[in-house]
């Protein structure tokens, strides 16, 4: 594996990076709802080392920066420094008020919200979510399609709605919706900003909408991007279920659970992530833009989260592998899951039992803008690769 040309940053450059991310973090301090443990943090290496240049990991939704400290470590002992922010809102407690998210205008919500009141069927039906914390941190499908048909029975008008934030340009989004979703991109330039000092590349990755972020940040700075991975990216939640029910539920203030099982967050939080990454991410400009900034896209069948057709058809967007970009997919058989990047996290009653391979191939994509889906198909570590530690 043939090495990055390296750059050695000054004290002076380093220097400037930390005071400009520590002066963020003192703006999270001073917030009443700043979030414990969910503080973005750095690795920088000593003053004079020769580094590769700057990696920014982005983490999953409602997770936090620490969900990938082990590739963080990995790519620093291997010669990068290491950023990873919060992603927007991620840092506070408060989700409705302090995420990005999408809610209906008042002069919509309110009289759907009334309905909603007065309909004893579906106040039944909420009173029974409530008092099971189990079933109400992730509502089942059959729920899910429960509940999307008794509101679309108590205000039919819900159709025309939802079809303004399922369909990306349609212009009546405004007039319904309140939106703050392209705060992810605009909290990712404003940490990118904070290493301007730094001299060298900087490369972006991240898991489910940090990886949509990832994308949408390398699009709007290919000439400072050098390359981006996507773990399992979410351009469009999966299934067109599940995305209806999160389009139509947000108004009535049902929340869920995710990987921060002590957080719950509204529905139109979620729904925020998806039209970032449908909007934003798949927009014609942010494709075209990233057909010239060499792509790792990693996939799992085994996904519940993010759409993997919409993914494949963004990898055929960008140019595929003809453009420099790489795809791997984990087969079914592999039982990997959406976070496919955290070893120790367990979803549908999966975990990733070849992320020390991910991890390598993660390393080779930085250094050479290649990738071994030999070894990424292989749970026993290439000996040609500086090797991941295992889970301590």
């Amino acid at each position: 594996m043939l090495p990055l040309p390296t750059i050695r940053p000054t004290a002076d450059q380093i220097a400037q990076a930390k005071a400009a991310i520590d002066t963020y973090v003192l703006t999270i301090d001073a917030n009443p709802d700043r979030r414990p443990g969910a503080y973005p943090y750095y690795l920088f290496h000593p003053i004079g080392t020769p580094v590769y240049g700057t990696v920014m990991l982005f983490h999953g939704f409602s997770a936090k920066p620490h969900q990938m400290w082990r590739l963080a470590d990995y790519l620093y002992d291997n010669g990068f420094n290491v950023y990873q922010p919060s992603l927007a809102g991620h840092t506070l407690l408060n989700p409705a008020k302090n995420w990005p998210q999408i809610d209906l205008k008042p002069e919509i919500a309110n009289p759907l919200k009334q309905k909603a009141q007065q309909d004893p069927v579906l106040q039944n039906y909420l009173s029974n979510l409530a008092a099971d914390p189990l079933a109400s941190a992730h509502p089942s499908p059959l729920q899910q399609a429960a509940l999307v048909a008794r509101l679309l029975n108590i205000e039919p008008r819900l159709l025309d709605i939802v079809k303004a934030i399922q369909t990306p340009d349609d212009p009546n989004f405004e007039t319904f919706y309140i939106s703050s979703h392209t705060d992810y991109l605009t909290n990712a330039e404003a940490r990118l900003a904070e290493l301007a000092a730094l001299p060298g590349p900087i490369y972006t990755a991240g898991l489910s909408v940090g990886g949509a972020t990832a994308l949408a940040l390398a699009a709007n700075h290919p000439d400072r991007v050098q390359r981006a991975i996507a773990y399992a990216p979410l351009l469009k939640i999966h299934g067109e279920d599940r995305r209806r029910y999160v389009n139509l539920s947000g108004p009535l203030d049902i929340s869920e659970s995710g990987w921060d099982p002590d957080l719950r967050f509204p529905v139109g939080a979620f729904t925020a992530a998806d039209r970032f990454g449908s909007t934003v991410v798949l927009d014609p400009e942010t494709v075209q833009s990233l057909q010239t900034v060499p792509i790792f896209l990693v996939l799992t069948e085994n996904e519940d989260a993010a759409d993997v057709p919409t993914n494949k058809d963004f990898f055929a967007a960008i140019g595929g592998t003809a453009k420099g970009h790489h795809l791997y997919v984990y087969p079914a058989k592999d039982l990997v899951p959406h976070p496919l990047v955290d070893p120790t996290e367990i979803s549908q009653g999966m975990s990733n039992r070849f992320w020390q391979s991910l991890y390598q191939e993660t390393l080779r994509f930085l250094c050479t803008g290649q990738v071994d889906s030999v070894n990424m198909a292989d749970y026993e570590q290439s000996p040609n690769i500086p090797l991941v530690p295992p889970v301590s």
